[in-house]
């Protein structure tokens, strides 16, 4: 075994190939190379940057209730729990269980991600 793991010999095969699917928030995240004094290559992913809250995209308001969890509202709003995280983008939380800690909170639900039909982002 060389120290490298299976699936990033994988991607080093394909050129150009990213290690996160396209419809993963991390899909645009640019990837960086930390070369150790022996010459090793370590690939991570660069810090993800929040998209600036300019109003720009359209949103609908979601008044919390008693027992929200993003992932329930990303399941209700989007079909899919894992899309929380576009909740939490789009609302100005350092914690994203700051969105729902407290009922009566108006929330801001993205109306649309850019995503394709059919693909979700994970």
């Amino acid at each position: 075994m060389t120290g490298i793991e299976p699936y990033e010999n994988a991607f080093d095969s394909i050129p150009g190939a990213h290690p996160y699917p396209r419809t993963s928030r991390y899909h645009d995240a640019e990837i960086g190379v930390h070369r150790g004094p022996d010459g090793t290559e370590v690939r991570y992913t660069k810090r993800r940057l929040l998209p600036p809250l300019d109003g720009d995209r359209p949103t609908r308001e979601h008044t919390v209730a008693a027992g929200d969890r993003p992932d329930l509202l990303a399941q209700r709003y989007f079909g899919d729990p894992g899309q929380w995280w576009q909740i939490a983008d789009a609302n100005p939380v350092l914690d994203p269980r700051e969105l729902t800690a407290e009922a009566g909170r108006v929330v801001d639900i993205p109306l649309d991600d850019g995503t394709p039909r059919g693909e979700r982002r994970v």
